[in-house]
């Protein structure tokens, strides 16, 4: 079992920056690939990013490369989404999940977090 607690959504004009957290409970957390999602209101979660168990593997969603990053530190069981050059339909509430294949079908992710959060103003 893998809990998830996602932190570090609010308020941000665009073209800001902010960089969220998911804390992870669990011993087995680096074992696990980690994932971004987002979901807009009256829209379908869609993927943002992912993250190999080991840091080495990354893949991103064509709307976020080059402006979001995923990292994760295992020894603090925490995984990291920074955000720059944000923009109005980047607003969403961004969730977290775990699951033992780095990939971009939410179906695929076994552990999801209570998301939060994003809104970027114009």
């Amino acid at each position: 079992q893998v809990q998830l607690a996602e932190s570090g959504g609010g308020l941000v004009q665009a073209g800001g920056s902010l960089r969220l957290s998911c804390a992870a409970s669990g011993r087995t957390f680096s074992s696990y690939a980690m994932g971004w999602f987002r979901q807009a209101p009256g829209k379908e979660r869609e993927f943002v990013a992912a993250i190999s168990w080991s840091g080495g593997y990354t893949l991103y969603a064509d709307s976020v490369k080059g402006r979001f990053t995923i990292s994760r530190d295992n020894a603090k069981n925490t995984v990291y989404l920074q955000m720059n050059s944000l923009k109005p339909e980047d607003t969403a509430v961004y969730y977290c999940a775990a699951d033992r294949v780095t990939q971009t079908r939410a179906t695929g992710y076994d552990y999801w977090g209570q998301g939060t959060q994003v809104t970027v103003s114009s």
